[in-house]
């Protein structure tokens, strides 16, 4: 039995993470951590445990104490801020983690000097403006025009982002955030908008090489009424796509920003006017939200092989494990099923060609 601790385990991805898991052939052990005493009762876990947040200088020693505790064989920190912090302090992890070196995790957090990696290797992107003060706000409107996306450099869920009409809006915008402490001015960027799809590509990487991937479109997010962005960070609405181009610029995306890829990397893409896939986003070490429910799906719902368990599929490739059959590299999921979900109301695999739908959740 393969002991597994799956820290920030009370957030939307980390229950997505521990019952895709559950749905292995393969037995696991699971303890998990978080630093909400409310969250940590959400997942299956058989052990469950709180810890400081991620900035706190004691996070680190306080989920190795806890992995020696249960005697863990393999670490999946699932929110992308603590896996930062596990890669950062792995020497101090006693057990196996799957993850990037700290160096391009932080580059991969960092949405200004990632769009500079990508830019660099000729990968469409966002066009993308540093701000130190105001007079940059107006530079970048003039440079770009408009509406601009105003976004943090850092952090995920769409974070202190507003699409703005005007300089002046955006002005408003970064100086009400500054105000409140917290942020200074770098700490933003103003970005290109993009009116295309919104795309996200995921996928598994071992030893430099490409295991698997699929791609999946966002098509609406909970209660985007009430977000001043309209984006929650998670969508309650996305279907699965096939399209080449984005498997492509998905690849070179990846490896613009880690030469040898190992663990997960999602990678967010939004079109251009002309359809252009544009990376907005590549981070590196980082499930996204929905990606072990997919895979969960995959094998529960869909009758696809248990390779499909992309949860389950890293932690084997964590550990070390032969893969008995290989998924194809790309387009791991078939075309075209919806996933709907949201508060109080489950989550249901829907086809929009005949109609047909089943509870999942």
């Amino acid at each position: 039995m393969t002991r597994v601790l799956v820290t920030g385990a009370g957030g939307l991805a980390g229950v997505n993470f521990v019952r895709a898991l559950r749905a292995s052939s393969k037995e696991y052990y699971i303890a998990g951590t978080d630093y909400n005493k409310y969250h940590i009762l959400y997942p299956d876990v058989d052990a469950r445990y709180l810890t400081p947040r991620h900035s706190d200088r004691t996070f680190i020693t306080r989920v190795a104490e806890i992995a020696r505790k249960e005697r863990v064989d393999f670490l999946h920190p699932q929110p992308s801020s603590e896996a930062y912090v596990v890669s950062a302090k792995r020497e101090k992890v006693p057990c196996r983690v799957f993850l990037p070196p700290a160096s391009v995790m932080r580059v991969g957090q960092d949405k200004l000097l990632s769009e500079k990696r990508l830019k660099a290797d000729g990968i469409p992107v966002a066009k993308t403006v540093p701000i130190a003060g105001k007079a940059d706000i107006r530079a970048a409107f003039s440079k770009l025009g408009k509406p601009l996306w105003a976004r943090a450099r850092h952090g995920a869920g769409g974070r202190l982002s507003l699409l703005c009409a005007d300089p002046e809006e955006a002005r408003l915008w970064i100086e009400l955030w500054v105000k409140r402490g917290g942020v200074g001015y770098d700490e933003f960027i103003i970005q290109e908008y993009l009116p295309g799809r919104n795309v996200a590509w995921d996928s598994i990487w071992k030893d430099g090489k490409l295991v698997t991937s699929y791609s999946r479109e966002r098509l609406e997010y909970p209660f985007r009424h009430i977000s001043p962005s309209g984006i929650t960070g998670t969508p309650s609405v996305s279907r699965t796509i096939h399209d080449p181009r984005l498997n492509e610029v998905g690849q070179r995306g990846v490896r613009a920003i880690d030469p040898n890829p190992n663990g997960a990397y999602s990678v967010d893409v939004k079109e251009s006017a002309d359809g252009t896939p544009c990376i907005t986003e590549v981070d590196s070490g980082k499930f996204h939200s929905t990606m072990p429910l997919w895979g969960y799906i995959a094998v529960k719902h869909l009758g696809m092989p248990e390779y499909a368990n992309l949860a389950d599929l890293y932690v084997r490739l964590g550990m070390g494990e032969d893969l008995r059959d290989a998924p194809p590299k790309t387009d791991l999921l078939p075309d075209g099923y919806y996933l709907l979900r949201d508060m109080d109301v489950g989550a249901y695999l829907w086809r929009e060609d005949d109609g047909s739908k089943q509870k999942v959740l």
